[in-house]
C-alpha cells in the first residue's frame, strides 16, 4: 500500500486533517490510519460514559468519513516505523475471539503525520492502573457505563429486600474532564432511578467524590470559573475535596496521604496524561515525557517528511510559547498543515511563519443545561466569564464545528446540526 500523505490517529485533529486533505486532493493522495472503526469526539466520552449520550448515535464510521470526504481508510494499529524507508507496519486486525480479520500490512508514504493521541499518566499510584477507568477511548467510556448499570441494579434490588445499600462514586482528578464527568454523573444518576428503580434515590443514593491534588479544581482556569464550577458541583450533592494527594487505589477504595479512606463501587481516574509508549520505539526525537520533539512547523525534529500534532507532539510554537494538550490546539494545527500540504501539492513555496497557538478560552460543560468557562478577549490577558445557556449553546458549537470540518458539506453539516441539537438540548431530567 502506498500515499502521499498518511495521518496515523483520527482524535479530533487527525481526522479532520485528513477529511479536508481528502477533500482537496482525493483518496489516492490521503490515508488515515486508525486502531478504532468508529470516531467520538474526546470531549464527549464523559457523557457516554454517563450514559447521557449513546455511543451509536453520536459515532462516525472512519469508512464511511473516508467515502464521503475522499480520504483512504487503513484499519489497524500503528506498530512500527522505518523512517530512512518512509515505511510504517500497520498490525493485524482481530475479533475477540482470536480470528484475524487484517493482517499486517506495510504502507509507504512521501509524508506522515503523527496524531495518536494521549494515555493516562498514573503516576506510578499503586493499584491506580488495576482498580480504576481512564476515559481514554470509546470503550473506557462503554465499559463504565455498563459497571454503573450494574451496580445500580444490585443497589435496587438490595434496596427491595430491605438491606441497605449505597454506590460509591470516586473520580480522581479536578480538571475539566473529571468535572464534566461529575456533573454528567448527578444528571445521569438522575435518568436512570426513573427507569424503573423504585427504591432508589440519585441524590441520596449515589454518593459521588471528586479528589483533587491541587488547592482548588480547574486549576489551570480562572479562578472565578472554578468557582462557579465547585457551586454547581456542590448544588448537585457532589464532595469535592482539594489538596487531596492519592496514596493508594486498591478494589472497593481510595486512600489519600492523610491516611482518609474515600469507598469507592467505581474509581475513575482523569488526573493526567502522557504520551504513548510506542512513540519512543519509532526511532524519533521525544522529549523526557515520551512526546515527539517538533520545531514550530510541526515537523518531528531530524526529520523532514514526517510531522506530529496533538497531545503526542512536544510543540514550542515560533512565538516561543508551549502548546498546551487542547483540543483547540489539535484544531489549529490540523489547519496548519491543511496549508502545508496543499502548498507542496501546488508547487508553491513554504509556508514562511510556523504555527503559533491562540488560546480561546475553555468550557466546562456542568451537565445538558449548562457550562462555565472564559472567553479570550482581543486584548491580550482578558478574558469574559461566561456561564448558564448562553456558555452552554458556545459549548454545543465548538463540537458542531467539529462534526462540520469531518462531515464537510453544507447540506450534511444542516442534518447534523439538527439532529445534534435535538439530541443535546433536551434536558433528560430536572433534579431538585
Amino acid at each position: 500500500m502506498r500515499s502521499e500523505i498518511v495521518v496515523v490517529g483520527g482524535g479530533a485533529g487527525g481526522l479532520e486533517l485528513a477529511c479536508k486533505l481528502g477533500r482537496k486532493l482525493g483518496p489516492s493522495k490521503v490515508m488515515l490510519v486508525d486502531s478504532r472503526l468508529y470516531h467520538i469526539w474526546k470531549p464527549s466520552l464523559h457523557e457516554v460514559a454517563a450514559g447521557t449520550l449513546d455511543i451509536h448515535q453520536e459515532g462516525l464510521s472512519y469508512q464511511m468519513l473516508a467515502h464521503d470526504n475522499g480520504f483512504t481508510f487503513a484499519y489497524g494499529p500503528l506498530v512500527a516505523l522505518d523512517a530512512g524507508q518512509r515505511r510504517l507496519r500497520v498490525g493485524a486486525v482481530s475479533t475477540a475471539a482470536g480470528e484475524e480479520v487484517l493482517p499486517e500490512r506495510g504502507i509507504d508514504f512521501t509524508s506522515l503525520v503523527i496524531a495518536v493521541g494521549s494515555v493516562s499518566n498514573y503516576f506510578g499510584v499503586p493499584g491506580a492502573e488495576q482498580h480504576t477507568i481512564s476515559l481514554n477511548a470509546t470503550e473506557d467510556a462503554e465499559r463504565f457505563r455498563l459497571r454503573l448499570l450494574r451496580l445500580l441494579a444490585g443497589a435496587e434490588q438490595d434496596m427491595s429486600e430491605g438491606k441497605p445499600a449505597a454506590v460509591d462514586i470516586v473520580i480522581i482528578g479536578g480538571g475539566a474532564t473529571g468535572v464534566e464527568l461529575a456533573a454528567e454523573l448527578r444528571e445521569a444518576s438522575g435518568v436512570y432511578a426513573s427507569y424503573g428503580f423504585q427504591h432508589l434515590d440519585a441524590l441520596r443514593d449515589v454518593r459521588i467524590t471528586l479528589l483533587e491534588g491541587a488547592p482548588r479544581i480547574l486549576a489551570p482556569l480562572p479562578e472565578r470559573v472554578a468557582g462557579a464550577a465547585l457551586t454547581l458541583l456542590e448544588q448537585r450533592a457532589i464532595k469535592v475535596v482539594t489538596d487531596c494527594r492519592v496514596s493508594t487505589i486498591e478494589a472497593g477504595k481510595v486512600t489519600d496521604n492523610a491516611g482518609r479512606v474515600y469507598p469507592a463501587d467505581l474509581c475513575v481516574w482523569a488526573a493526567g496524561i502522557r504520551a504513548p509508549e510506542l512513540l519512543s520505539t519509532l526511532g524519533l526525537a521525544t522529549n523526557r515525557g515520551g512526546q515527539l520533539e517538533v520545531d514550530a512547523f510541526l515537523r518531528v525534529k531530524g526529520s523532514e517528511h514526517i510531522y506530529a500534532m496533538g497531545d503526542c507532539a512536544a510543540c514550542i510554537d515560533r512565538n516561543g510559547k508551549p502548546v498546551p494538550p487542547r483540543a483547540q490546539s489539535a484544531h489549529q494545527q490540523a489547519d496548519f498543515l491543511l496549508a502545508t500540504f496543499l502548498r507542496q501539492a501546488a508547487g508553491k513555496p513554504a509556508q514562511q511563519l510556523g504555527y503559533a497557538y491562540t488560546d480561546y478560552g475553555s468550557l466546562v460543560s456542568m451537565g445538558s443545561t449548562t457550562s462555565v468557562g472564559s472567553l479570550m478577549g482581543a486584548l491580550r490577558g482578558f478574558n469574559w466569564f461566561v456561564d448558564g445557556f448562553f456558555a452552554r449553546m458556545m459549548y454545543l458549537s465548538l463540537h458542531l464545528l467539529h462534526h462540520r470540518a469531518v462531515l464537510g458539506t453544507v447540506r450534511t453539516g444542516l442534518l447534523a446540526l439538527a439532529r445534534f441539537l435535538i439530541r443535546r438540548t433536551t434536558p433528560l431530567v430536572k433534579l431538585h
